[in-house]
């Protein structure tokens, strides 16, 4: 194996279940003899950092790969709350055993992760304090996870104002800044799939059904049978975070931008994490050759 023995800032975008590429993405990276000297990430980008900073990628990979039939909606509690937010305390306590009980000015790279207060509308970047802490604040998802109280603050997901962190990682000299995002303006060819991966798709199918369903009812006016909100809002987080990363990619030039098409997989088909991680691997191979090696 070549040593290439160069020092990577690592950067890794929110975006659901699209983030199982940043697996494929670590793989690869360390496969080729890479350095990753920093990692900042937002949402499930700082889970997948956080994971592989706690040193259980790949536990934590073997977890995911066998998701399947009893994916993630079975942890996330599929009961609304009167105010429409999702109850999800077991899949964040499934996570735990993940990540290390460590602060983050203690571990061995420097490590940030990105949450928003969504009261003050600041961005709040996490370089200290508890790691499980600073996780479980950026992967708040608004309109699906309650807000994160941390030091009296509400905070939510950090792809609300920072979807791809560019600017929140520690750099070095001499290092190169290499970006996984996973809202990618690209086309996917969607692998063939087996039975048991179609009836698994077809959980999720029927799952988010119900989740719009229940969203739907606290907007409805009478019999108008207006579509989706649940999936409507997320559309609409989507195509700003696609933007938010377009804006932050022209003003920080990352030396590396691995791309992972926004229409690869929905915010939760974790039953197809294997796919994911095949294609994380793939585009990082593509981005090196294009980008690095021809240099």
């Amino acid at each position: 194996m070549t040593k290439h023995k160069q020092d990577i800032a690592l950067v890794l975008s929110g975006g659901g279940a699209r983030g199982m590429a940043h697996i494929g993405v670590i793989e690869v990276l360390k496969e080729k003899g890479y350095h990753i000297s920093s990692i900042a990430g937002t949402s499930i980008g700082s889970l997948v950092g956080g994971v592989y900073v706690s040193g259980k990628m790949e536990p934590f990979k073997e977890w995911m790969a066998h998701m399947g039939k009893m994916d993630m909606f079975r942890l996330m509690d599929l009961v609304i709350s009167k105010n429409g937010i999702i109850r999800g305390e077991k899949v964040f306590k499934e996570m735990e055993q993940f990540i290390s009980d460590a602060n983050i000015e203690d571990l061995e790279i420097p490590y940030a992760a990105v949450a928003v207060d969504v009261r003050n509308h600041k961005e709040v970047v996490f370089r200290k304090g508890k790691l499980v802490d600073a996780i479980r604040a950026s992967v708040s998802i608004p309109t699906i996870f309650k807000p994160f109280t941390y030091n009296g603050q509400e905070l939510v997901d950090g792809g609300v104002l920072n979807p791809l962190p560019l600017d929140c990682v520690k750099r070095k000299e001499g290092d190169l800044l290499l970006a996984v995002d996973l809202n990618a303006d690209v086309p996917y060819d969607l692998p063939q799939h087996n039975s048991e991966q179609e009836s698994s798709n077809q959980t999720y199918v029927k799952a988010l059904e119900f989740i719009n369903e229940k969203w739907s009812k606290y907007f409805r006016n009478g019999k108008n049978k207006t579509s989706g909100f649940f999936e409507l809002i997320t559309l609409s987080v989507y195509a700003m975070q696609v933007k938010l990363t377009e804006i932050a990619i022209e003003k920080h030039k990352p030396d590396v931008v691995i791309d992972i098409s926004k229409t690869s997989c929905d915010i939760f088909e974790f039953q197809r994490s294997e796919e994911l991680i095949q294609y994380g691997r793939k585009q990082t191979e593509k981005a090196i050759n294009d980008q690095i090696l021809k240099d």
